[in-house]
């Protein structure tokens, strides 16, 4: 038991913590274990190729069950840990089985925000975090149909442009008075907007959703301005929570998130956690923060694993994100939040390719690019720095994206 380290949860930072607990040396005992029946696969493409049917289950699976049985790592799919007891060292499953740990990784992820309105148990009200709630969507594909998101981040215009492309009538419905909101400038927001109308997209902003119409399969949808929008079937994409309720009736800290260290270690000392799930410090921008990204995920996949090898290397990156749609890519780079200026690099108005600058009394805070593969790069490096950057070198295009550091 001394040796034995238990990962829960099998998404990406549980895969990456395997593959990098192996890779730092440790030979014990681990075990893997998961609530689906699906070893750890990639959740992007759900909501992208996967969707559109452009992929199978095969491209989106990070490793085959054959990788963890050669590495030693036993796996337990299909089963939920219901209580971890700190005092005992061992955790407990649904199905009455108790296993003990030397050592433990939270790796719980996360879950969709529901939406708690009349009607919200109707037929044809989905949302989408994983591969049963594609097959679930994907049942609803046929040209002509009627659906309507409920959420215009993200997933949400992700979901809208496969459909789109797919010959569906789609109206998106979003709170706040622009889509991404919370996350992009305006700049980038009405680019999208124009993009997703000229591709047929219904985009409705301002609308607060009251309800679901329909005996016993939706209808339409119903807001509180009093319109009524008649549908097939619906996808909520209203955000994500984290999964901490083992964490808080384990007594661990937790404040918007697991909190950890930037060894990923709990207020436990024998338990680490990673990805979504958690609260970690930040250098970079001097804050705690909690990231619902790839990129965090395998990085404290890997922090948490040298920590449980009993090593120590400390995860501090500008976090990275991305959103692909129709033919366009979206890579941001950093957290825009509390900017006081935006500068654009090319012309939104006139093409299909520009980066938004996000800077912050002169210090680069973050960066949106829109098929801008150079910017993208080179404000990893930039934003990482803080550095100070010339408003003007930015948005001149006759300076190369290397040197606009001067």
């Amino acid at each position: 038991m001394a040796d034995d380290i238990i990962i829960i949860g099998a998404g990406q930072a549980a895969a990456q913590a395997v593959q990098s607990l192996r890779a730092e040396g440790f030979t014990g005992p681990i075990k893997l274990i998961g609530d689906e029946p699906y070893a750890p696969y990639q959740r992007p493409p759900l909501s992208k190729k996967y969707l559109a049917g452009d992929i199978g289950y095969d491209r989106v699976e990070l490793k085959g069950q054959d990788f963890y049985a050669d590495s030693g790592v036993e796996t337990l799919w299909q089963t939920r840990v219901t209580e971890i007891d700190r005092r005992q060292k061992h955790i407990l499953t649904g199905d009455g089985r108790e296993f003990p740990y030397g050592k433990l990784l939270i790796a719980t992820g996360s879950r969709v925000r529901e939406i708690n309105v009349p009607g919200f148990d109707l037929e044809g009200v989905h949302y989408l975090r994983n591969i049963a709630d594609v097959e679930a969507i994907q049942a609803h594909f046929k040209p002509g149909a009627k659906m309507v998101v409920v959420g215009g981040g993200y997933i949400g215009l992700e979901v809208a442009a496969v459909a789109a492309k797919r010959g569906i009538d789609v109206t998106v419905l979003e709170t706040a008075d622009r889509v991404m909101a919370r996350v992009v400038d305006p700049i980038v927001s009405h680019f999208y907007e124009r993009v997703h109308r000229a591709e047929g997209v219904k985009i409705e902003t301002g609308v607060t959703v009251s309800g679901f119409e329909g005996t016993d399969k939706v209808t339409a949808v119903t807001s509180g301005e009093g319109k009524s929008f008649p549908c097939d079937f619906v996808v909520v994409g209203i955000g994500i929570l984290p999964n901490t309720e083992l964490a808080v009736e384990a007594g661990l800290t937790v404040e918007n998130g697991i909190v950890v260290d930037e060894f990923c270690r709990t207020s436990d000392p024998d338990i680490c956690a990673a990805g979504d799930c958690t609260s970690h410090p930040n250098a970079v921008y001097g804050r705690r923060l909690r990231l619902e990204s790839v990129h965090n995920a395998i990085e404290q996949g890997k922090t948490a694993a040298a920590t449980l090898a009993g090593k120590e290397k400390p995860y501090n990156q500008v976090p990275w994100f991305w959103s692909d749609q129709y033919d366009l890519k979206l890579q941001i780079v950093g957290l825009s939040a509390g900017y006081n200026q935006a500068v654009v690099r090319g012309d939104p108005e006139a093409g299909r390719s520009f980066a938004v600058f996000y800077l912050k009394d002169g210090v680069l805070i973050a960066v949106d690019a829109v098929n801008r593969a150079p910017e993208f790069m080179m404000a990893k490096i930039l934003t990482q720095k803080q550095a100070v950057l010339d408003p003007k070198r930015i948005a001149d295009e006759t300076i190369p994206v290397k040197e606009i550091a001067g």
